[in-house]
């Protein structure tokens, strides 16, 4: 990022809806005043250093900051609770937290003893009585520790993935791509947290690399109507939407006037092609759907300028990314076959291990293959089709059956807003198909909703996998970062159960 500070010092780099801009000139100094104050306070080489911001000025200027030292970057999503942060910190052994004011106030009580605190307010002051670290902060190798990032604990405990400044350069094709090779004057916003992977490393860090801007916010609660505004209101030009923020954006309806965009990119979960479809009305482009996660990231993706996009499809593997769909016994799976996908490594965007559980970190791994958990065909032309989380394929009655072609056709029926779909424990079946379902405004349960979603299933998918039981829920239980809790699902099946026993 320093090197904009030579070549387009004046350039814009981070903007706030409050007024607060920052150029690439600016970013530099600050950043590098900031890294020297917490060098002076004793941070050094792979010291874990918590960041709990918004998305804000000061949350950049801490990430480059903590980078320059060659210290590595713990982010901590607002969102947390008490806790979420100590768990973290504790478990980094961090020995600074770093934070805008309201965040760490709303959380001191799961803060540790020994662990310093330094609010945005703070940090100010020692960036305007330090001199920049010189000259450009300590020498790193492309393997060294640079962030910590916890897992969003869908399952157990969250573990710390702890990734290589590598990282970056493995992210930049993928970015390139998905972002259909963006050029300056481009200005990226993102409703996705910056303490995650998406939010970070597929939106700030590598924008900044390439001289582009970036628009600092984002709202507690996902607001569409406001998503909107917001884009027209700055210009955006290019935006990382996950998929419960499209759906949300989908429920309201055909958008006039929408945003001029170039890009619109998703991933975490898939999108299908109802999604689709409804982009390109109303956006009048496609959205590349990407795939990665936090142990390895965008391995796989689209960028509809070329190679066209097969809706429903994760797309192909990035440049610089052996991407595999693998059998148990570590045999390549042959076109059309349900397999684990896997990297083969060594690969820039693979972890460097799990923090301080070398059990789980060779677990992880199949010979040079990182083992990502999920299953997907690939079909002859290349394309990756995600089928599931190994745990969360449903197998009823001898059939395999994966939750998300499930979703994807029950979204088609105009009443559905969002829906999540589990296998439930069945004595014959093994498991049966189960569906909870947030209903659009004006729609309510009925006998005749159910049989006209079940029948929608057996239509487009097949009479093996449709839904024999139905939730009709307020809400579904996501993590911080959209994802479906479908561990969470199961528990709200059984607590219905419990309570229908007890009446």
């Amino acid at each position: 990022m320093d090197l904009w500070a030579k070549k387009a010092p004046g350039r814009l780099a981070i903007v706030e809806p409050s007024g607060r801009s920052v150029d690439y000139r600016t970013l530099k100094d600050w950043s590098g005043r900031l890294a020297a104050a917490l060098k002076a306070l004793g941070v050094g080489h792979g010291d874990r250093v918590g960041l709990l911001f918004p998305q804000s000025l000061e949350a950049a200027l801490a990430h480059l900051a903590v980078y320059k030292l060659g210290a590595i970057a713990l982010p901590l999503s607002p969102l947390f609770g008490e806790e979420a942060v100590r768990y973290r910190l504790e478990h980094a052994e961090a020995r600074l937290l770093l934070g805008e004011g309201e965040l760490l106030e709303a959380v001191k009580g799961g803060i540790p003893e020994g662990v310093k605190v330094l609010d945005a307010r703070a940090l100010w002051d020692l960036m305007e009585k330090a001199q920049p670290l010189s000259p450009r902060g300590r020498r790193t190798s492309p393997r060294d520790p640079a962030l910590l990032i916890y897992t969003s604990g869908t399952t157990g405990k969250p573990k710390g993935v702890l990734l290589p400044h590598a990282t970056l350069l493995g992210h930049l094709p993928g970015f390139q791509l998905f972002a259909n090779f963006p050029r300056y004057p481009a200005l990226f916003w993102s409703p996705a947290d910056w303490a995650w992977m998406g939010g970070l490393m597929d939106v700030l860090i590598p924008a900044l690399f390439y001289g582009l801007t970036v628009l600092a916010y984002r709202p507690r609660r996902f607001d569409p109507e406001e998503a909107i505004w917001l884009m027209r209101r700055y210009g955006v030009t290019h935006s990382f939407l996950f998929p419960t923020a499209l759906k949300l954006l989908r429920n309201l309806g055909s958008i006039s006037d929408p945003p001029r965009l170039k890009s619109i990119h998703s991933g975490g979960e898939p999108l299908g092609e109802e999604l689709q479809s409804w982009a390109q009305a109303n956006f009048a482009i496609p959205i590349n759907e990407f795939y990665g996660q936090t142990e390895a990231n965008l391995l796989v993706g689209n960028c509809y300028l070329t190679d066209p996009i097969k809706p429903g499809s994760m797309g192909l593997p990035y440049p610089g990314h052996e991407v595999v769909v693998l059998r148990e016994d570590g045999s390549p799976c042959p076109p059309g076959e349900v397999g684990e996908v896997a990297l083969r490594t060594p690969d820039p965007v693979t972890f460097l291990g799990y923090w301080r559980n070398p059990e789980a970190t060779q677990a992880k791994f199949l010979g040079p293959y990182l083992l990502t958990g999920d299953l997907a065909v690939q079909d002859e032309e290349g394309y990756f089709w995600f089928k599931g989380r190994k745990d969360d394929l449903i197998k009823s009655a001898g059939y395999r059956i994966s939750p998300f072609e499930v979703e994807e056709a029950l979204l088609g029926h105009a009443a559905v807003a969002m829906v999540g779909v589990v296998g439930l424990p069945h004595p014959e079946r093994g498991e049966e198909v189960a569906a909870f379902v947030k209903l659009k405004s004006g729609f309510a349960p009925s006998p005749e909703l159910e049989a006209q979603l079940q029948a929608l299933v057996q239509r487009k998918i097949g009479h093996h996998a449709y839904p024999r039981r139905f939730f009709f829920v307020e809400e579904l239980p996501l993590t911080t970062t959209g994802k479906l809790q479908r561990f969470q699902l199961k528990e709200m099946a059984k607590e219905d159960q419990g309570r229908k026993m007890k009446s």
